[in-house]
């Protein structure tokens, strides 16, 4: 509360009497406002946060002679502050090579983590050349916070036995960012250019929230913006961001679905539908 005259000196003949109320009230209202204004902040905090579905492969280039089993990690998350959030079984799970789709739903183990929270590991082994795009539709996740369900369509890109042919083709997702910068064998400070399609329309206008996956905490953020980086499409859906150091960039681009769903509550509930993408950049050696 702002201290002014009159909540100093309430016998100041300027201020206007107050009604008083017995001292047990007073305390009461206090806690209250107190736990309420708390709660609110806390409410706050979570929705100022990014929410970014994660597909990590264990490498995103699999040479000749490397081991040909490549393995994934899915997991729902602030990826820069490292805050783990329940991750129900996917819809849908699969790599796309070849114009063909593999349904990798069979590999999916669950991974528990403190407080019951859930994340996936997955499996693929790799038999032939060529890009491999990896993707992942979550069960719709309900935040409160922000009163609306999240469905975060979220993809990456393994380059095998170095034909470099397949990388800039849709996965054939409802929301997806299509590479227009080959998205592996990036450097550090390599630039990064991306078209987001919805329905397979280009997204003009649309906010892209980016995050590094800040895992080991090594990175601190001098000031809530530089959590979360923030680029816009422009009217053909295309966006660039340049990604200053070493490790896992995601991309995440949002959009409102035109279909509501069911809250808790019984209401109808807003859905945010998110076309994610994660690269990954390498200092020189």
């Amino acid at each position: 509360m702002v201290e002014t005259h009159c909540t100093r000196f309430r016998s100041a003949p300027s201020c206007p009497r107050k009604t008083r109320f017995p001292r047990p009230f007073q305390k009461e209202s206090l806690y209250s406002l107190f736990v309420l204004t708390l709660l609110l902040s806390l409410l706050w905090a979570g929705g100022a946060s990014a929410h970014f579905q994660v597909i990590l492969p264990d490498r995103n280039i699999v040479a000749q002679g490397e081991p040909r089993t490549i393995t994934l990690d899915l997991r729902f998350t602030h990826p820069f502050e490292g805050q783990l959030m329940n991750m129900a079984s996917p819809l849908r799970f699969g790599v796309v090579a070849r114009g063909e789709t593999t349904d990798l739903l069979g590999t999916l183990t669950k991974v528990e983590h403190a407080g019951g929270l859930l994340s996936w590991k997955g499996s693929f082994d790799v038999t032939r050349p060529g890009d491999h795009i990896f993707f992942v539709e979550p069960e719709p996740y309900w935040e409160p916070a922000e009163g609306k369900y999240i469905v975060h369509l979220t993809k990456t890109v393994v380059n095998v036995f170095g034909m470099e042919e397949g990388w800039d083709e849709p996965a054939g997702l409802r929301a997806e960012i299509l590479p227009l910068t080959r998205p592996y064998g990036l450097w550090a400070g390599n630039s990064f250019t991306g078209q987001v399609l919805v329905e397979g329309k280009p997204l003009a206008g649309a906010e892209v929230e980016v995050e590094f996956l800040n895992d080991n905490g090594a990175v601190k953020a001098p000031a809530d913006p530089f959590v979360t980086q923030v680029v816009k499409t422009d009217d053909r859906g295309i966006f660039s961001y340049t990604m200053p150091w070493e490790g896992w960039w995601g991309f995440a681009a949002l959009a409102e679905a035109p279909e509501t769903k069911k809250a808790p509550d019984g209401t109808d509930a807003p859905i945010e539908l998110g076309a994610v993408l994660w690269v990954r950049t390498e200092n020189r050696p």
